[in-house]
């Protein structure tokens, strides 16, 4: 490390390395936290089971939610700037290159079953677990810079260097990855006689849960298949508030498996649950009660986090009529053109969602309204277009024909547990219908629309990635060969952690494809901004997937509850719970 090393970061700047052990919690009263009392159970509600407690193993975002409480990064987001804080890591400096990072972690953590927090289970978190391509819910995509893997070294037991083999200005993102404990999972890696795949098989729901530890706030208690997952508060945890009072300030969580939304809502309303992440078509109703004296309030605020809703066509389509449709950027932007995205939000979300971006945030700093590439809402023109293409219905029974045989007609899978996915789903069926495009609605749970989609097994689906602030931390969904960019999976390596297969992307897909690999590594702002200004404008215009919305964030939460902070659950390094308190 060089004398002058500089301490930054692609978005914060620190004033010194000095950060005490315990780390204190405070600066968020614009945000209405204040110091909270110790006690209490705070009782949320799940979607559906987790398939597992190992957070790498299975995508999963009920076990996020729940990983969410249980696991640290190196870092961590302040709940107010989403700006990057020291977590694990206590410091870190970064050399003058920006190629290598040097965390010292924090003293004095413990594991949940006592066993110390050391440089040793960072190195094995990062090489056997999340850079391990077998890995279900790893991440070996992002952890490849320059065309080299990153390198992670233990200096000593409370230090910790990172090597890159360029400089990336969102490296430090990464890092608020979860860590996880050698001394319980060397044994299903190569580090302890394993196969890179058995990692996906450890801390099973039927096995022992006191296996599962982590340095979280709090840690898992109990499992009842089907009904409920109990946490219980560590009593050793790192943080303190600002008056030097442990958190968390709950004894326990317990999450309540309930796969109705609407279920969820009679849950909160018999005060069964504390809390509830809602949306904009449950919104008036929570809201009359809310204004009528019901004992709660709802929340509601800017989303950055929060997921929108897309539509995506399968381009590997099993059928060659559908295929050839789906691929091409004309037929995408004449169905565009059928989908009503102002009737969704004002219907839906009763008019507690905007227009989408394509596919940041606007409130990211790295958003540009891409709205006039992206068409408003015109059956005739979207009729008009498929004409063009050659889609007509040439034996005037309502439905269009595919040119050399076949009719327009394709499945729109979608979730059915949800009060938001059945009704858009309706909309879009009802609008294509119009234009002679025959959709026919698969219901499935919302908890297999993810995996439903890695399968291939689709036709048409309704879907929402997590935004995120920076566009590097969406690689995996939006650059073509990653791993979660499912709307084409050839474009995907053949096998685990290889080559994507640029041979299959479209020349747009290959434009893609160039500017987020350029702007992961292009350190200059100016230029990264400019890269993925570039990025979003592809994007609007070719349409890997048709956005439709971008729902604002709405809570519901009992007032036996403070420092309530609206929450997904399922963003690593964003966990306000720790400061919710029982008054």
């Amino acid at each position: 490390m060089k004398k002058g090393a500089m301490l930054v970061t692609a978005t914060l700047l620190l004033a010194g390395a000095a950060y005490a052990a315990p780390k204190k919690v405070d600066g968020y009263a614009s945000l209405g936290v204040v110091a909270g009392k110790p006690g209490g159970t705070y009782t949320l509600a799940l979607g559906d089971s987790p398939q597992s407690f190992m957070y790498y193993g299975v995508i999963d975002s009920n076990l996020q939610t729940l990983a969410q409480q249980m696991f640290d990064g190196l870092v961590e987001y302040n709940y107010k700037t989403y700006r990057i804080e020291p977590a694990l890591a206590e410091s870190w400096t970064v050399s003058s290159d920006g190629k290598v990072y040097t965390f010292k972690l924090r003293q004095g953590v413990k594991w949940h079953d006592g066993e110390e927090f050391t440089a040793d289970d960072v190195v094995f978190t990062f090489e056997q677990i999340v850079m391990n391509p077998e890995a279900r819910a790893g991440d070996a995509a992002n952890f490849e810079i320059g065309g080299k893997k990153v390198q992670f070294d233990k200096v000593d037991k409370y230090t910790v260097r990172v090597t890159l083999a360029k400089a990336a200005p969102a490296f430090l993102q990464q890092m608020r990855t979860f860590i996880m404990p050698r001394h319980k999972l060397a044994k299903f890696t190569p580090a302890g006689g394993g196969k890179p795949a058995d990692i996906n098989s450890a801390w099973p729901t039927n096995g022992n849960l006191k296996d599962v530890v982590g340095t979280g706030p709090f840690k898992l208690a109990s499992y009842s298949t089907g009904q409920k997952v109990s946490l219980v508060k560590n009593p050793d945890y790192w943080k303190v508030d600002a008056k030097g009072t442990k958190l968390p300030y709950l004894d326990r969580l317990e999450f309540l498996i309930i796969r109705d939304p609407q279920a969820q809502v009679a849950q909160f309303l018999a005060k069964n649950l504390d809390a509830i992440n809602i949306n904009g078509a449950q919104f008036p109703d929570l809201k009359q009660k809310e204004v009528a004296g019901a004992p709660f309030k709802v929340v509601r605020s800017e989303a950055l986090f929060g997921s929108p809703p897309h539509l995506a066509f399968n381009f590997d389509a099993k059928d060659p009529g559908l295929k050839k449709a789906f691929s091409s950027v004309a037929f995408r932007q004449a169905m565009q053109k059928a989908v009503n995205r102002e009737r969704i939000i004002e219907t839906v979300y009763n008019g507690l969602a905007t227009l989408p971006g394509t596919p940041m945030p606007p409130t990211s700093s790295f958003y540009i309204n891409t709205q006039k590439y992206m068409d408003k809402f015109d059956l005739k023109a979207a009729g008009e277009a498929l004409d063009k293409l050659g889609y007509k219905d040439t034996n005037g029974n309502g439905v269009r024909n595919i040119p050399g045989g076949g009719e327009l007609e394709f499945a729109l899978t979608y979730g059915t547990d949800s009060s938001v996915w059945p009704p858009i789903a309706t909309i879009i069926q009802d609008d294509f219908k119009k234009i002679g495009v025959k959709v026919n609605l698969k219901g499935i749970q919302s908890s297999t629309l993810l995996s439903t989609g890695l399968s291939g097994n689709f036709e048409a689906l309704l879907l929402a990635f997590g935004d995120q602030p920076d566009p590097e931390l969406r690689k995996p969904i939006w650059q073509p060969g990653g791993a979660l960019y499912y709307w084409h999976r050839s474009t995907q390596p053949e096998k685990p952690g290889g080559e994507p297969n640029k041979k299959a992307m479209a020349t747009w897909e290959r434009q893609v494809y160039d500017l987020l690999e350029k702007g992961s590594t292009t350190v200059d702002a100016a230029k990264r901004k400019a890269l993925y200004n570039q990025w979003q404008v592809a994007n609007a215009k070719n349409l890997p997937v048709i956005m439709i919305a971008k729902p604002a964030n709405i809570a519901a939460v009992s007032n036996e509850y403070g420092n309530f902070i609206y929450t997904l659950g399922v963003i690593p390094g964003y966990n306000p719970v720790p400061l919710i308190y029982k008054k």
